[in-house]
């Protein structure tokens, strides 16, 4: 199943476009999860269990599994293979490296891994994206196009106007031939640019981080979000998966999660 058939499956199965981010900081785990071990892999497996139903993706970012070291790494692989495979995974790791080492990357993340998408950071050209999707029909990228933190002006420039990096990025990837399905990360904290990125790519999926602690822009997300087949991945993750320190983490994120989906569902109608 192609990358975009399985996300639009899913979201009109659970009736959702959120995406929960699974983000698991050291400081922010409860205390006895912090005594095993390995608290990550229990951790997660709870929000999955309590929000599997609500969700059109995961995310796992992996600088914060990185952060764990081996453990981490081996977490990270146990959650993505816990995840339901019905529900797309969507690795941010914000890779973008040239030829061979782009291909390898591709290799651990689409073929030993199984995941269904990654983030790539496009600053060098096609040759970050091509050996990831160039030959993989399933699979997909989201390419950075304006990112949802509070210095991406600096670099990406006016996309409101059609000027700088950003935009160029935007136009350029649409001439790139894959077999993969390119989408684009276009964060909610800067919604006056979802307009214009949509006009530029009317066609690819857009994965929308900034939602919940960012304070990004809902409505315009939810607006602008949609491409022509599938409706967008709105990304949250600290106000959700972090809803509870307590030992009702779970309940609290799967409450938070509803409570977001049926926000977005609102706005959808």
């Amino acid at each position: 199943m192609i990358y975009l058939e399985k996300l639009k499956s899913v979201q009109d199965q659970n009736n959702s476009w959120l995406c929960i981010g699974l983000d698991p900081a050291i400081e922010r785990l409860r205390v006895d999860f912090r005594k095993w071990d390995e608290p990550i892999l229990p951790y997660n497996r709870a929000i999955i269990d309590a929000t599997a139903d609500l969700v059109c993706a995961y995310k796992p970012n992996l600088g914060f599994y990185l952060q764990w070291g081996a453990a981490g790494v081996i977490a990270l692989e146990r959650t993505i293979a816990y995840i339901p495979r019905h529900i797309p995974v969507i690795l941010d790791c914000k890779t973008g490296d040239i030829g061979h080492t782009q291909a390898a990357w591709g290799n651990g993340l689409f073929d030993e891994w199984q995941v269904d998408a990654v983030t790539v950071n496009p600053f060098v050209g096609a040759d970050a994206v091509l050996p990831m999707i160039g030959t993989r029909p399933d699979k997909a990228v989201y390419i950075l196009a304006h990112t949802s933190n509070q210095s991406a002006p600096h670099f990406q420039g006016d996309l409101v106007h059609g000027m700088g990096l950003s935009a160029e990025v935007l136009r350029q990837s649409q001439t790139w031939l894959t077999a993969g399905h390119k989408g684009y990360v276009v964060g909610a904290t800067y919604p006056e640019e979802l307009a214009n990125a949509r006009s530029l790519a009317p066609n690819a999926n857009f994965l929308i981080p900034g939602i919940g602690a960012q304070g990004g822009d809902l409505a315009m997300s939810v607006k602008y979000g949609p491409d022509e087949i599938a409706g967008p991945v709105i990304s949250a993750s600290r106000s959700i998966i972090y809803a509870s320190g307590g030992e009702d983490f779970a309940e609290a994120a799967r409450s938070a999660a509803l409570n977001l989906r049926d926000q977005i569902n609102q706005l959808r109608a």
